[in-house]
């Protein structure tokens, strides 16, 4: 059975290792990633883990198609991907001395135009920031892509007071729940 993961992510494909997963293609969903209008940001995260996973179906009918979608928010608020070194320092300023949630849909499109999906939820509570804290992480690089601005698997994770739920997960792929719907479609896993 093949295994196809939609996603151009290091992270995914490291973290698939830690499960003993190896798929035999990458092909990342090039999609509109944009928030709609008045979208939550389980749904967001749901909806675009699924249309990657579909969108990659077309291409590769015989196989699985494993895809995912992390996505940082505070309330209703759902924080970008960080670009740029003044969306970082909005998104820290922010993120400071609170709590936000980081949620992972998940969704492994199998042949025959089934769809397979859930949304995994941890939440993080955040240090107090400082400027000079601010400062140096601004200076680490190490954000540059990342939803909400920081790598929990990074420096990132020195500003972490609390975390309730699966680290993978933040990290961009829950595995609990990953090996699950994997196993469920057949999938050869120990």
């Amino acid at each position: 059975m093949r295994l196809v993961l939609a996603s151009a992510s290091p992270r995914r494909l490291d973290l698939l290792a830690r499960i003993g997963v190896v798929p035999d293609a990458v092909v990342p969903a090039d999609l509109d990633e944009s928030v709609l209008k008045g979208e939550l940001p389980r749904v967001h995260a749901l909806r675009l883990a699924e249309q990657k996973a579909r969108a990659v179906a077309t291409l590769q009918a015989d196989a699985l198609i494993l895809a995912a979608d992390t996505v940082v928010a505070v309330g209703r608020r759902i924080l970008p991907k960080v670009e740029d070194e003044a969306t970082l320092r909005r998104c820290m300023a922010l993120l400071s001395g609170r709590r936000h949630r980081v949620m992972t849909g998940v969704a492994l499109a199998l042949p025959g135009d089934q769809l397979r999906s859930r949304v995994v939820e941890t939440a993080i509570t955040m240090k107090r920031l400082s400027a000079e804290e601010i400062d140096h992480y601004a200076g680490h690089g190490e954000w540059h892509g990342k939803a909400g601005g920081y790598a929990l698997q990074g420096y990132g994770e020195v500003y972490v007071r609390h975390i309730a739920g699966s680290y993978s997960n933040v990290v961009g792929l829950p595995l609990a729940e990953t090996r699950h719907l994997l196993k469920g479609a057949g999938y050869p896993l120990a």
